[in-house]
């Protein structure tokens, strides 16, 4: 019989730290959680370089962990398969895992998706010491990179949440690549931005799709370098990773609800889109409500005449603000 860790009622995030001292300490464990630890487990072998059998048993939302112990890992470059992992949380997941990396050590990283952005982040944060090599692009396989930690990392800061150097990111890959970071970007967390001058153009790309749930501020200035943090805030709103902007001004009306619904039904928890409209879309808000189940979230971003902006997402909370009752156009 081995003894039990209790993760119950605590955060996901909590969890790495108490299954390190935990496993450190015995051969065996149960692990009694809320959520899925075996994230944490496979971190835990990467990090350690030691191998872990493990047996899952969930009963609804609870999770049920037999972890043993099994020697040290025979492969030099372990894989580290993220796909299960929700999209907020593989970042700083693997932010981790690379940041307590020896040198001359690493993992293959096995996502859904090109993780480019993640590429640019290590880079940002960690300088020159990032090797990185696509092992296969998409497929039967998934995208598997090769990350290699060469040498000791620049210095972190410990009051930034993430950074990113654009002067390193090519040009068509700067917006998309901080608009995805910041979607998965926990309330209260900082992101910096390292530029060639202030980027005004992100900050009013910021302004349209996030409305007043962030803060801008410029804390450093010299020839050839901008220094910008941002926070994101608004205590109301759910932490949802805006996955795309979806115009629909220039559709038919009669296209405009089924492309509107089929990017919907596309989001996984926590993710959402910002919809582009010529009118207030306070038709499509009711038949969201009729129809949805209760993870439907809205959220007006920008109320102008000919330019309505609304987060259209699948969140925990549900509806954040409905729209009022007065006479709109037809959609």
């Amino acid at each position: 019989m081995y003894p039990e860790l209790d993760l119950q009622d605590e955060s996901v995030d909590a969890y790495y730290e108490q299954i390190v001292d935990a496993v450190q300490a015995s051969s065996g464990l149960t692990i009694l959680a809320d959520e899925d630890p075996t994230i944490s487990l496979r971190r835990y072998e990467i990090e350690h370089r030691q191998q872990l059998r493990w047996e899952v048993d969930t009963d609804g939302s609870d999770w049920q962990v037999t972890v043993e112990t099994a020697g040290e890992m025979d492969e030099s470059r372990p894989d580290f398969d993220v796909r299960s992992i929700p999209p907020q949380r593989r970042h700083t997941v693997l932010t981790e895992a690379f940041d307590a990396l020896t040198p001359d050590s690493g993992f293959v990283l096995v996502n859904d998706h090109d993780p480019k952005p993640l590429y640019h982040e290590l880079r940002s944060i960690y300088g020159d010491v990032v090797d990185w090599e696509y092992n296969s692009r998409g497929g039967e396989e998934g995208w598997r990179v090769e990350i290699t930690k060469t040498a000791v990392g620049d210095e972190t800061d410990s009051d930034v949440y993430t950074k990113f150097d654009v002067r390193e990111i090519p040009k068509p890959e700067r917006h998309p690549t901080i608009h995805h970071r910041y979607g998965m970007l926990p309330e209260g967390e900082v992101m910096e931005i390292v530029a060639p001058h202030e980027p005004r153009p992100l900050k009013g790309e910021f302004d349209e799709q996030y409305g007043d749930s962030f803060s801008w501020e410029v804390v450093e200035t010299e020839p050839n370098m901008c220094r910008v943090q941002i926070t994101k805030g608004g205590e109301d709103s759910p932490d949802i990773e805006v996955a795309r902007e979806l115009d629909v001004r220039d559709l038919p009306p009669a296209q405009r609800h089924e492309q509107i619904f089929e990017a919907y039904d596309e989001l996984d928890e926590q993710t959402g889109f910002v919809l582009v409209n010529d009118h207030d879309p306070k038709p499509l808000y009711h038949q969201f409500e009729a129809e949805a189940g209760p993870e439907f979230y809205w959220e007006y971003k920008k109320e102008q005449p000919g330019e309505f902006r609304v987060l259209i997402g699948k969140a925990e909370d549900g509806v954040a603000s409905a729209p009022e009752e007065t006479q709109g156009a037809p959609f």
